[in-house]
């Protein structure tokens, strides 16, 4: 198996989520995401570089943050509604705001 960037980088972040990457092999756009995990759905892109737009507008976030706020960026598409918008937040963040991320945990409200 090649070590690509990109396989490298799901490994990381399904190391760092308490999961672990699934292979491409035999699977189909959207049949599983690349990290096998209890209750997250992770898809992980990986790009040479991140739009400077994107990287912006957390950085204004993360300047405007107050002593205990999260910060967060969210995008949202003309037309769309806003439960279509997408959160978009550091992962060192969301594991500092979270906790450490554990595979036995549940969603509030869900079974355990």
């Amino acid at each position: 198996m090649a070590n690509t960037a990109w396989k490298r980088c799901e490994r990381a972040v399904a190391s760092r989520l308490g999961g672990q990457r699934v292979p491409i092999t035999g699977r189909a756009r959207g049949d599983v995401p690349d990290v096998a995990h209890p209750w997250l759905a992770v898809e992980v892109k990986h790009r040479r570089a991140l739009p400077a737009w994107l990287k912006g507008a957390l950085a204004q976030a993360e300047a405007a943050a107050q002593e205990g706020q999260l910060p967060l960026a969210v995008l949202h598409e003309a037309g769309a509604h806003h439960d279509s918008d997408l959160v978009v937040l550091r992962l060192g963040d969301f594991a500092a705001w979270f906790g450490e991320v554990e595979a036995n945990h549940t969603h509030e409200g869900e079974p355990s």
